[in-house]
């Protein structure tokens, strides 16, 4: 045997386990083996493929061997990560492993070693990835940029209309304009008292490091107590008042709406005349008058101009502290919706609408099957795409807490139904990371995920102009015409 044979044959190895089967890793490649972590699953991945893991801030892949072998089977008890460094971490789950030191490898014809177990094979990782992944194989130049870039691109249309974020509030509806809302985030278990306040002042909030006034709207609103929608959580509203920051607790987000500014009516002038004076700036009307929105303004929210005091002297504070403490990062603002027991995170600026499923769609003749219909949003003809089934996922959303958003792809808008809207949401761009490079294939559906640590919180970002390939988009503007242009049954 030559020297380089004598030496390949005993070089150090972890031995694993994997069925009947035993592999190989030189050590050389390994960087840890650690418990199965927990996982936020992938739409669209490979069969091997079992999600991404938080690897001390790092999104690892977690890979299953058996899988890659095309052999069923789960983790048991036993089973483990092997962590392969590769640039960027790759885990692959294993069944067990077997040792760890100098290994004598089988040859290939061998079919059991001198102990009858299966012989110890060394595993070509490289080559085995590449069957189910593309992108590992061939590893072309990808060019990042920020996910927000060109997407405040819109049309004059788009331009002359006002973005709302809808709200319930002892049962009745409000909403807040975008641009005065910093994020909508669930209201923490951990909020502290401030005494001697009145009963608007619910406490503070911790918010990534800095403390947050919160402040009860139902109570500066003076409505009825009622406790919050059925299954849902109480939000919070970060809100901007003045150079301030404020939490108004909510019962529960409901949309968000782009309204031309000729959908806003003034509040008749006879409401205006009590508490509620200023408070209200508008009224817009939805599902033909149906539904009233009232609309509030954070400038006129608060009467006790000593409660913005506070508030903005709360908020400097913070913006000091801060500032000690180093420069800021700047924050990337994300709507956020759950889908198959996931979260999913879209940029702000690619979204137009988040609106109510409708009670019925009009069926598109000869449409994809993952096509729910089309839906009549203010005149305009918009595809509804069922999302669950888009990305491959089992079973069904509660119909009444399911959502539409629109968002906005090449000149043309698009509705995805998803399971919920939780969030909207501003996210360090220091805790937004790349996307391992692994994929089946040449698409970028999740550009970036969200590690969100101290929340112990993956969130999947979705490049919007990846949701729909061309033909597809090419195909539902075609079909969009055509049922714009047919007459009304």
């Amino acid at each position: 045997m030559s020297e380089a044979a004598s030496s390949a044959v005993t070089q150090s190895f972890l031995t694993v386990h994997v069925g009947d089967e035993r592999f190989a890793f030189p050590t050389s490649d390994i960087a840890e083996v650690i418990r199965p972590p927990a996982v936020t699953r992938v739409p669209l991945g490979p069969p091997s493929l079992l999600g991404v893991a938080n690897l001390r801030g790092a999104v690892m892949p977690v890979i299953s061997l058996r899988g890659l072998l095309g052999q069923e089977g789960g983790p048991s008890s036993k089973s483990r990560v092997v962590v392969i460094d590769r640039g960027d971490p790759v885990g692959l789950l294993i069944d067990k492993v077997a040792s760890l030191g100098r290994a004598a490898l089988a040859s290939e014809d061998a079919a059991t070693d001198r102990e009858g177990l299966a012989p110890v094979r060394m595993v070509d990782l490289d080559t085995l990835l590449a069957k189910d992944f593309y992108r590992f194989a061939h590893r072309p130049h990808r060019k990042r940029s920020s996910a927000v870039h060109g997407l405040h691109e819109q049309d004059s249309a788009v331009q002359n209309k006002v973005a709302l974020v809808c709200f319930a509030v002892a049962g009745q509806d409000f909403a807040l304009p975008l641009a005065s809302i910093l994020e909508v985030v669930t209201l923490p278990e951990d909020i502290a008292a401030v005494p001697q306040t009145d009963s608007v002042m619910l406490g503070v909030m911790a918010l990534r490091g800095q403390l947050l006034p919160l402040v009860s709207l139902r109570e500066l609103l003076g409505l009825r107590k009622v406790g919050p929608q059925s299954g849902g959580k109480t939000r919070v509203v970060v809100a901007r008042v003045g150079k301030g920051l404020v939490g108004l607790s909510i019962d529960g987000m409901r949309e968000i709406l782009q309204l031309p500014e000729g959908a806003i009516d003034p509040v008749p002038t006879i409401l205006t005349r009590g508490n509620t004076e200023a408070q209200i700036q508008g009224i817009c009307r939805l599902e033909n008058g149906r539904r009233l929105v009232s609309v509030l303004s954070t400038e006129h929210l608060f009467k006790d101009r000593s409660l913005v005091e506070q508030i903005v002297s709360q908020t400097e504070q913070n913006q000091d502290m801060s500032r000690d403490a180093g420069p800021s990062v700047a924050d990337e603002q994300f709507i956020v919706f759950r889908l198959g027991g996931e979260e999913y995170g879209l940029p702000i600026g690619s979204v137009d609408e988040v609106v109510r499923v409708p009670d019925t769609l009009t069926p598109l003749p000869k449409a994809p099957a993952f096509i729910e219909g089309v839906m009549n949003l203010r005149g305009n003809v918009v595809p509804v795409i069922d999302q669950r089934r888009r990305f491959n996922l089992d079973g069904e959303g509660e119909r009444r807490r399911e959502r539409i958003v629109v968002v906005r792809i090449d000149q043309m808008q698009a509705g995805f139904i998803v399971d919920a809207v939780s969030d909207v949401i501003s996210i360090p761009r220091d805790q937004l990371r790349p996307t391992p490079d692994l994929a089946a294939d040449e698409s970028e559906v999740i550009d970036r995920i969200a590690n969100i640590e101290v929340e112990d919180r993956m969130i999947l970002l979705l490049n919007p102009r990846e949701l729909l390939d061309k033909a597809e988009k090419d195909l539902l503007a075609a079909m969009c015409e055509e049922a714009s242009e047919r007459p009304p049954s």
